[in-house]
């Protein structure tokens, strides 16, 4: 970037606070505003697996992905499958170094990104009133507490019902067709014992190919997540006369509603602490594009909002955060990096979103059980780690990127490992100086202990897994290649 640009994140979500962490890994200077008080101002949501190729990339470029494991469960990601009567269909038990897709709560990765960001940079509090764009690209923001500030790069990373979208496109969330009752077991070993054993160490999905289903996921600290969920109109409370506050007449519907699943599965709707919480699924237009505008772009749900199935959407939230952030650092104007992340981001978001949305239709549909209709998380997560070492192929600078290179010295070949950090990086473990990437060109400072104490700069073209490219010291100049991968 050839000047520094005023940047406005709106929505302190996963999306939000990873694209401003690693924005200030990049020394650039970010305002994050969101409608919380605080980071906990609310329940954040159940657990999330962080995938190989998407989440865990994420969080390497924002240096945490240490720190998100030792809050991560892996065991999180077994999942058993059950028709209506308790029938195992499927059981899946993933191995022990498996960490393709590391579950964690909402909120412990929320605090997580929230935690390292400078202090100050989250203005909690502020609920995005209007964006109204400026004849010179930039938009100036007003909030609903007075605040007023201007942003020549303004990020919506605000949700479903994002304030800024509609900066770029008319498109608005519609209603899915399938609605979610979100129920809590708390210190469930102990007090829900049945549950527990149905959703063991990670997830139970049960269906009864009729649109019904219910489904569990094991949280941190001996909770679980239940929902029931229906195929069902979105006003199906209206309709029935129900208030959800009434859980007694709540819990009467819902069992009718299943009447002839297995007593075994009602707790699920019998059992949990406190109220059902509504959550109809709402989902975007798929795929979804718009035109470029100076100034402005979205992630995350402001940009895609898809169907829980699969898990796409904070993943894609958090790359989402690490590509853009990467591409101000890189490209010399604000909209040079825009356009290169939604050339990027909006097919890729696409893809996902009707793959997620035709899940959730199939596994709602009202048909015959068919076998291949249940997802085979073994092969999912071999994907994950090979579409993972693919997109780090495709993306040699991303933080994790090991290269060995040769230098061709007066006294034969000399190997080294150059390893990239998202701002940085280390030659044989020695950190570099200056690192600059422009294109396929890559340019960066050295300081080498053998044979002797030497001060290089280095200049490369990147093609690929490959790299080529000169040395210089004061009094001579040596070539050298690399290729991806740690030296031998």
């Amino acid at each position: 970037m050839t000047t520094t640009p005023r940047i406005a994140i709106v929505g302190a979500g996963p999306g939000g606070l990873l694209c401003a962490r690693v924005l200030q890994r990049h020394g650039l200077e970010v305002a994050v505003y969101d409608t919380d008080s605080g980071v906990h101002a609310r329940d954040a949501g159940g657990t999330l697996d962080l995938k190989a190729d998407s989440g865990q990339i994420a969080l390497e470029d924002a240096g945490l992905l240490a720190q998100f494991r030792t809050l991560a469960r892996p065991e999180g990601q077994a999942k058993t499958s059950l028709d209506q009567h308790g029938t195992v269909l499927s059981a899946f038990v993933p191995e022990e170094q498996d960490e393709a897709a590391n579950e964690i709560d909402r909120g412990q990765l929320r605090a997580l990104l929230a935690e390292h960001l400078t202090a100050g940079t989250v203005r909690w509090g502020h609920k995005l009133h209007t964006a109204t764009p400026l004849p010179d690209g930039t938009h100036r923001l007003e909030f609903t507490n007075g605040t007023v500030s201007e942003a020549d790069l303004l990020i919506g990373a605000d949700g479903a019902w994002s304030r800024v979208r509609p900066l770029l496109t008319d498109a608005t969330p519609h209603y899915s067709g399938i609605s979610f009752l979100d129920a809590r077991f708390d210190d469930v070993d102990l007090r829900h014992p049945r549950v527990a054993k149905l959703v063991g160490t990670g997830h139970m999905f049960a269906t009864d190919n009729a649109g019904r289903a219910l489904i569990g996921q094991r949280n941190s600290n001996g909770h679980v997540r239940g929902y029931v969920a229906m195929r069902t109109d979105l006003d199906w409370c209206d309709q029935a006369g129900l208030d959800l506050e009434d859980r007694t007449a709540t819990q009467r519907f819902l069992r009718t509603e299943f009447a002839g699943w297995s007593d075994d599965l009602m707790p699920f709707i019998t059992d949990g602490d406190g109220g059902f919480v509504n959550r109809p699924i709402h989902v975007l237009p798929a795929p979804l594009e718009w035109e470029h505008r100076p100034g402005v772009t979205l992630l995350g749900d402001a940009a895609h909002v898809m169907s829980p199935w699969g898990g796409f959407g904070v993943n894609l939230a958090m790359l989402d955060g690490a590509e853009l952030a990467r591409a101000v650092a890189e490209e010399p104007t604000v909209d040079d990096a825009i356009v290169r992340y939604e050339t990027v981001m909006l097919p890729r978001a696409g893809e996902y979103a009707v793959g997620a949305n035709q899940a959730m239709e199939r596994f709602f549909a009202t048909k015959d059980f068919d076998p291949a209709d249940i997802p085979d998380p073994a092969a999912e997560h071999r994907q994950s780690i090979v579409a993972a070492t693919e997109y780090r192929r495709l993306n040699p600078l991303a933080a994790g990127s090991a290269w060995t290179l040769r230098f061709r010295t007066p006294g034969g070949e000399k190997r080294s490992t150059l390893v990239f950090d998202t701002t940085t990086g280390t030659l044989d473990g020695i950190p570099v100086e200056n690192l600059l990437r422009t294109g396929d060109d890559l340019k960066f400072t050295a300081r080498i202990t053998t044979p002797f104490k030497l001060k290089i700069t280095c200049t490369a073209a990147i093609d690929g897994d490959t790299m080529t490219g000169t040395a210089k010291a004061a009094m001579m100049a040596i070539a050298f290649t690399g290729t991806r991968g740690a030296a031998s």
